[in-house]
């Protein structure tokens, strides 16, 4: 048995770019794959499990399952956000050398492993030194359109034997993702259609994705007036400008605290005005459903320069992100209710 099958560099690509579409290019913990991952281990009777993607530079165990330090054998075994305090330094991303996930997605078939101990070149792998891991079980994970985009896998710190059933099992649990990444897609597409409505306000606005804020839509506005710039880039590293007038701080705040942030006033040079303008500028936290955490900032810039002095910007900033919101409250962006601040589709 060889399992060791070269990622061909247009799957690897394909790859990449599904998990970027739909949010996953991220080691963040989601409570769905959470949920997934302990089916798994209750139905393997495994005290470790993984949902796990990979893109070409980590591993992201976006769901866990694993028993916390100090449950007895007779204790509930719990979902926890990989802060293992027994086995240290342990994060919810890894090298791709680190276990046999890449294997399976290599190959793109099931790999069970009943003693790793009896395949030599997978016997000092960092997986079985660092967690003393000697049986593995590993599915891939598909989504709709046929790409392979990582794992569910199970393992056992003790050899035992990957039966029929067990494997079919893992199997259909895999196959039960299906529908969440198809969801994600259609919330996308309908995300794509509030971008031609983007298109045509009379305001700069720029859709960012996770703590990098890096770039996945700007408007014709925002390129006009700040720069246009590649997308999928990080922001910080092409607009400059409003870094350095603290935009991306405030940007920062909204990621890190779900909650909408205001940078009230923000005076700088554009690129369609002769001298500096003062701006204000916006930032909604953006959920992919109202329970998901938050997967980027929605940045809505209003120029304030020539507004009257009586007017707050901040009252004006916010009354024009509340009319952006409405404008798909029927099928697209609304603003959600009954829990943090923020956007998301639905």
């Amino acid at each position: 048995m060889d399992p060791l099958t070269p990622d061909q560099p247009d799957d690897a690509e394909r790859r990449r770019r599904r998990l970027q579409r739909l949010g996953l290019n991220a080691p963040d913990p989601e409570a769905e794959f959470d949920r997934t991952a302990r089916i798994a281990a209750s139905l393997t009777q495994a005290p470790l499990a993984m949902v796990n993607f990979i893109n070409d530079k980590q591993q992201m165990f976006r769901g866990m399952y694993a028993p916390r330090s100090g449950d007895d054998d007779g204790q509930e075994r719990r979902a926890v956000s990989f802060d293992l305090s027994d086995i240290p330094d342990i994060p919810r991303s890894a090298p791709t050398d680190y276990g046999f996930c890449p294997h399976v997605v290599a190959q793109g078939a099931q790999l069970a492993l009943d003693d790793v101990f009896d395949y030599p070149r997978f016997k000092g792998n960092p997986l079985v030194n660092e967690m003393g891991v000697r049986a593995y079980l590993g599915t891939p994970l598909r989504d709709h359109t046929g790409v392979i985009l990582g794992t569910v896998c199970v393992a056992d710190m003790r050899p035992r034997e990957w039966d029929r059933g067990v494997k079919e099992s893992m199997q259909q649990l895999a196959e039960t993702l299906l529908s969440e990444f198809r969801l994600r897609d259609s919330l996308l597409t309908q995300q794509e259609e509030m971008f031609a409505v983007f298109d045509g306000a009379p305001w700069p606005i720029m859709l960012t994705e996770g703590p990098k804020h890096v770039l996945r839509y700007a408007n014709g506005r925002q390129g006009d007036a700040f720069g246009r710039v590649q997308r999928l880039s990080e922001g910080r590293t092409v607009l400059p400008g409003l870094d350095t007038v603290g935009v991306f701080k405030a940007m920062d705040d909204a990621y890190r605290t779900g909650q909408t942030t205001t940078l009230a006033e923000a005076r700088l040079i554009t690129r369609d005005a002769d001298t500096p303008q003062t701006y204000s500028f916006t930032c909604t936290p953006v959920r992919l459903s109202p329970n998901a955490p938050v997967s980027g900032i929605l940045t809505v810039a209003m120029n304030i320069t020539s507004r009257p002095a009586t007017e707050d910007p901040q009252q004006v900033a916010a009354e024009f992100t509340q009319q952006l919101a409405q404008f798909g409250t029927g099928d697209g962006w609304t603003q959600q209710h009954g829990g943090p601040s923020g956007m998301y589709l639905r």
